[in-house]
């Protein structure tokens, strides 16, 4: 080998979005969902090892640009991430996202992948994940509340981790519903276009809301909310963005994932600094009560936390492992003396 040739220590494992892909298609999407959840839970049950701070955001008019740094002090991990919700009329997606791990030690990338899928997946995992712990015992039907790219991997998240047989869908654009319960057919649910919010959580155990605009929108009025429902709310994920009426939030149990973000972007945005909530990792631990009683309001004020994007690229760097759903990327320098970088470039000079 050359000394200008790449050595075995200039080469980080790459994921591409063709290689996710594949490997979604060859694990299984179900089975994906269900170990994205195990990986996440593990690490919410391990959760004081972790740096915690809210993600670091550059807002403007058009959306926001987020970075999403943590470690459990032998690995770091971040994920840049954007929310665009106009992208959609320039055919561009209104999420995408790539992420990072390294080892602590020496500081050097051990992987780099795609995560505009993998987010995808990682926040259906979760979503499925935290109903196991507060939604009704026995649940089998959810309303899907906006049928944009998360409906479906929400759809089957619940199925896979909570065991719904029915979702019913509603969204303002009925293009999508109509798309969303196309791309679902034939995946072992039982699948029902409504035509309305309220159609759409007729005998719904669980209410999940994901919807796109950047305001504050009420999807959900009080009056449209019974006992003893557990809501999954997705889209209220940033400053000035929510999705349901400050009533619902007083009559409900309130479980969020990082407060600190949280009162800065999530439903209780609109709340006082001090109400109440109860933080997820302690109900997953034991040291906190999930559900009560059948009567019982749970609300799962969802707005993706650094821990669970972790958790999703440690997933998959132990499944790629002995596969071809990789690549090795010419990513780091690696001069033949550490000290000498600039001999390194200096012996690249064409000739």
């Amino acid at each position: 080998m050359s000394n200008l040739s790449p050595s075995e220590k200039a080469y980080v494992p790459f994921v591409s979005v063709d290689n996710m892909m594949k490997l979604i298609h060859h694990i299984g999407i179900e089975e994906m969902l269900a170990g994205l959840a195990t990986y996440i839970e593990d690490d919410f049950k391990r959760w004081e090892l972790f740096d915690k701070t809210p993600r670091v955001a550059s807002h403007s008019e058009e959306g926001v640009i987020e970075l999403m740094p943590t470690s459990d002090g032998e690995v770091y991990g971040f994920k840049y991430v954007n929310g665009h919700p106009s992208n959609t009329k320039q055919g561009l997606q209104t999420v995408t996202a790539f992420g990072l791990l390294a080892n602590v030690g020496n500081g050097y990338p051990v992987l780099l992948s795609e995560m505009t899928m993998l987010t995808a997946l990682r926040t259906a995992a979760t979503s499925a994940l935290v109903a196991k712990y507060l939604a009704p015992k026995g649940a089998d039907t959810m309303a899907m509340i906006g049928n944009g790219a998360q409906s479906e991997f929400q759809s089957l998240a619940m199925k896979a981790i909570v065991g719904i047989k029915t979702v019913r869908l509603w969204d303002i654009d009925k293009a999508a519903t109509r798309k969303a319960a196309k791309n679902l057919s034939g995946m072992g649910l039982n699948v029902i276009e409504c035509d309305s919010a309220e159609a759409s959580m007729e005998g719904a155990q669980i209410i999940t809301t994901c919807t796109a605009d950047k305001q504050y929108a009420t999807i959900l009025t009080d009056n449209m909310v019974g006992a003893g429902v557990h809501i999954n709310a997705i889209g209220g994920d940033c400053p000035g963005k929510t999705e349901l009426a400050p009533a619902i939030l007083e009559r409900s149990s309130v479980f969020v994932e990082f407060p600190p973000q949280t009162r800065i972007e999530g439903e209780i945005q609109q709340m006082p600094e001090d109400f109440p909530v109860t933080e997820l990792w302690q109900v997953m631990n034991g040291t906190a009560k999930g559900r009560t009683s059948e009567s019982q309001i749970t609300l799962f004020d969802s707005v993706g936390f650094a821990t669970e994007d972790f958790s999703a690229l440690r997933y998959v760097r132990a499944q790629i492992e002995g596969t071809e759903f990789h690549q090795p990327l010419d990513m780091l320098a690696d001069p033949d003396d550490p000290r000498d970088l600039f001999g390194m470039l200096r012996r690249a000079t064409p000739s």
